[in-house]
């Protein structure tokens, strides 16, 4: 995380962000490259903010990656843990939706057996996607050296999973599903272009990368072990006509 506030406007690094003469009392500073005010958002409101990460404004993004989630206010390392069960988890709630909605397999499977065929996806899926990324991030050159801080930023822009959660009660299609995936990776790009000052074409292709190493994994991976519970749950029939 980053050890110094940064003007969301030019990305120019600033010793404070406001001077409080008082609680409820204070004065915005400027910054000292761009001179325009380096964090108008410190007066906005929550929803303000959201609206402009959704709408993948860099100076949103630079806010909450630089300004708010900082060294002073979070411990990186629980964080992180924090960041990977709640990503881990909105990725099988997905893999949930999809198996919901799909109907390839005619084989009644139990719940016990269904889980662990979605828990093993998902872990497989993600190691793929996290080591596809580092490999891309080297090979392009983005930052490799900063890939606690890198894949903390990744898992902190992937918030639009939430929105998941609006199909059951909305009854959305299950393409919404890929568009969430596709804004999802587009946050992603954006994130790190902020946290590397890279190029956006770089930033796209190594996200592009992982995300479409990790797609690849989930489809082998689900297919493998829908052929390997469909042989289980064939073999008590089996024995029995023996």
């Amino acid at each position: 995380m980053a050890k110094e506030k940064r003007c969301v406007e030019c990305g120019h690094k600033v010793k404070s962000l406001l001077i409080q003469y008082s609680p409820g009392n204070f004065r915005l500073m400027k910054c000292e490259n761009c001179n325009e005010v380096a964090d108008e958002y410190i007066e906005c409101e929550l929803m303000i903010i959201f609206i402009d990460l959704i709408l993948h404004k860099t100076k949103a993004y630079r806010h909450l990656l630089y300004n708010v989630f900082t060294q002073e206010t979070v411990y990186v390392q629980h964080l992180l843990w924090k960041l990977v069960l709640a990503y881990l988890l909105l990725d099988t709630y997905r893999s949930l939706l999809l198996r919901r909605t799909s109907d390839e397999s005619s084989v009644p499977i139990s719940f016990v057996l269904a889980s662990l065929q979605v828990l093993v996806n998902v872990l497989s899926a993600n190691f793929a996607f996290v080591l596809s990324f580092a490999l891309a991030s080297k090979i392009i050159s983005i930052g490799a050296s900063r890939g606690k801080e890198i894949l903390l930023g990744i898992f902190i822009s992937s918030y639009i999973k939430i929105f998941l959660f609006a199909m059951p009660v909305w009854e959305f299609p299950v393409s919404v599903i890929f568009i969430v995936d596709m804004l999802v990776l587009t946050s992603n790009a954006v994130a790190l272009k902020v946290m590397t000052e890279s190029t956006t074409s770089r930033c796209l292709a190594a996200c592009f990368i992982a995300h479409s190493t990790k797609f690849l994994a989930d489809q082998i991976s689900g297919s493998r072990s829908l052929k390997h519970l469909g042989s289980v749950m064939y073999l008590p029939f089996l024995f029995r006509n023996l």
